[in-house]
């Protein structure tokens, strides 16, 4: 990769959107490196200039063609992965914000290799989703109770 994503010299700052919709939550199935395969809060990378709203804002169009307004940062956690010699091949400082559903239906593109509406019954029951995005997701469904 070119972005510098990979072995990179820095963290990177990325930002997810935590939107909920009709009681379900919006996730992706990452599709590439360092998440491939696994449901997460849909998010990306933070380009130079952007603000943290305009980035969640402009990711979840690309990566599942919704209209969403990006609202207050819920959580802040680290990811960094080490490749088998202990070099740090990605690092990550993730801001996930609260979003609210605008327009649009779900489509995966961009890096998402599939997106959906989650009932919390279908999180607790999808194995495929890091510890992370189920804390939140969990979090989320018990205050709405």
């Amino acid at each position: 990769m070119s972005d510098g994503s990979v072995y990179p010299d820095l963290p990177r700052v990325a930002v997810g959107a935590v939107v909920v919709h009709d009681d379900r939550v919006l996730l992706v199935r990452r599709g590439k490196a360092p998440a491939r395969g696994l449901w997460a809060i849909p998010g990306g990378s933070v380009r130079l200039g952007e603000s943290l709203r305009q980035a969640a804002e402009r990711e979840i169009l690309e990566e599942t063609g919704l209209t969403i307004r990006a609202g207050d940062p819920m959580l802040t956690f680290e990811s960094i992965h080490r490749d088998d010699d202990g070099r740090v091949r990605f690092h990550y400082v993730i801001v996930d914000l609260a979003a609210e559903y605008l327009a649009g239906e779900v489509q995966p593109a961009d890096d998402a290799s599939d997106a959906r509406w989650f009932s919390w019954a279908e999180v607790a029951a999808e194995p495929e989703m890091g510890p992370a995005t189920r804390a939140l997701i969990r979090r989320l469904f018990l205050e709405s109770m």
